[in-house]
C-alpha cells in the first residue's frame, strides 16, 4: 500500500527533545507565528472592545425591553471575554505576549466601540460588531488554512459563537420592533 502513513518517529523524537523550549512550535507548524500572533492580537483587541461595548450596553440599557435585552448584552459579554481569554492563551502558546495595551485597543479591533443612544441603536451597534467579526474571523480561518489548523479551529469556535451573537441581535431588533408596532396601535 503506498499510501501507507510512514514518519520517522525517532527522528521526531530527537527534535522534540533538541527544540523543547520552542513549545507548541513544532517542524509540523507552516505558519508564520508572528504574523499569526500579530492578527490574533487583531482579534484579541476585536474581543475586548466587544466586551466593553456589550458591557456599557447592559450599564446604559433603558425601556420597557431593557431587562431582556440587557440579560443578552450581559451573556454575550462574558463570552466576548471567554474569546479573549482564549485568544490571549493561544497567543503565549505559540511565544507570543498578548497585548493588552488600552491605548492601542481601537486602532487593532476590527470592530469599532459605538456606544448608540438607544435601545435599538444598541443591538444595531452589536449586530454590525457581530457581522464584522463573522466575515473577517472567516478570512483568518481560511487564511490559516492547515498551516496552523490549532488557531484555524479556534477562530472557527469562536467565529461560530459570533455568528449566534448576530442572530441574537437580529431577534432582539425584531421583537423590540413588534413590540413597539402593537404599543402604537394601542
Amino acid at each position: 500500500m503506498s499510501d501507507a502513513f510512514v514518519t520517522d518517529i525517532l527522528k521526531i523524537r530527537k527534535r522534540a527533545r533538541e527544540q523543547m523550549a520552542d513549545g507548541a512550535i513544532t517542524d509540523g507548524y507552516k505558519a508564520d507565528s508572528k504574523q499569526v500572533i500579530s492578527v490574533l492580537n487583531e482579534v484579541l483587541a476585536t474581543e475586548l472592545v466587544c466586551v466593553l461595548r456589550y458591557k456599557r450596553h447592559y450599564y446604559a440599557a433603558k425601556g420597557i425591553h431593557s431587562l431582556s435585552v440587557k440579560k443578552e448584552f450581559l451573556e454575550h459579554a462574558k463570552e466576548e471575554q471567554e474569546h479573549a481569554d482564549a485568544i490571549a492563551e493561544r497567543i503565549s502558546q505559540l511565544g507570543g505576549e498578548p497585548d493588552f495595551n488600552p491605548a492601542s485597543l481601537v486602532e487593532r479591533s476590527h470592530s469599532e466601540y459605538v456606544p448608540g443612544d438607544s435601545l435599538v441603536s444598541m443591538v444595531q451597534e452589536d449586530l454590525v460588531a457581530e457581522r464584522i467579526a463573522t466575515e473577517t474571523y472567516s478570512e483568518i480561518a481560511r487564511w490559516l488554512g492547515s498551516n496552523d489548523p490549532t488557531t484555524r479551529r479556534l477562530i472557527e469556535r469562536i467565529l461560530e459563537k459570533e455568528e449566534e451573537h448576530a442572530e441574537d441581535m437580529i431577534s432582539l431588533l425584531g421583537h423590540i420592533a413588534a413590540s413597539e408596532s402593537v404599543a402604537s396601535r394601542a
